[in-house]
């Protein structure tokens, strides 16, 4: 199990952006902006650590 402690996101988004960046391939620069769309602020090298 993943511990989520001390995370600064919810839970919910840093599982929803791993899935989008493992299921579709998409950069972290452009899973950046998807997200922003979306209302989540989070830099690429955050996304970075999240998936590596």
């Amino acid at each position: 199990m993943v511990s989520f402690k001390g995370a600064q996101f919810p839970q919910d988004v840093i599982l929803h952006s791993v899935f989008f960046y493992v299921r579709y391939g998409v950069s972290y620069r452009d899973l950046e902006e998807i997200l922003a769309e979306r209302g989540a602020v989070v830099d690429h090298a955050t996304l970075n650590r999240w998936v590596g």
